[in-house]
């Protein structure tokens, strides 16, 4: 499994704890400096069954200078928010593992992190 993190972000560390506290074995990507592509933010996407803006932090300044919460949200406008994330990062919710059946989930709690861990 892999997971994406921030490491000044206090639920990532909580999330790495935790896979460390069960053995987990699993690799690390810090995705604000090993950014991920559009492609790989699609996969992921596909993989959480979820829509860019589902995974976006709105409330960061970027998305404010950007206008994000005035984006529409529809299929139309899916690859201008992916997009998006690719050039800013900062933007995309953290953590987020991708489990080893193919699925992901956004780690923000300790039941999600487990319910990678049992996929």
């Amino acid at each position: 499994m892999e997971i994406w993190i921030n490491p000044a972000c206090s639920k990532c560390r909580s999330a790495l704890s935790l896979l460390d506290a069960e053995g987990a074995e699993y690799t690390v990507r810090r995705y604000l400096e090993d950014v991920p592509s559009e492609d790989e933010i699609r996969g992921v996407l596909d993989r959480l069954n979820l829509e860019p803006w589902d995974i976006t932090r709105t409330g960061e300044a970027e998305a404010e200078e950007l206008g994000l919460k005035e984006w529409a949200r529809d299929a139309g406008s899916r690859e201008r928010w992916i997009s998006a994330l690719a050039r800013h990062p900062k933007l995309i919710q953290r953590p987020i593992i991708t489990a080893e059946d193919g699925t992901a989930v956004v780690a923000r709690t300790d039941e999600a992190v487990r319910d990678a861990l049992s996929r």
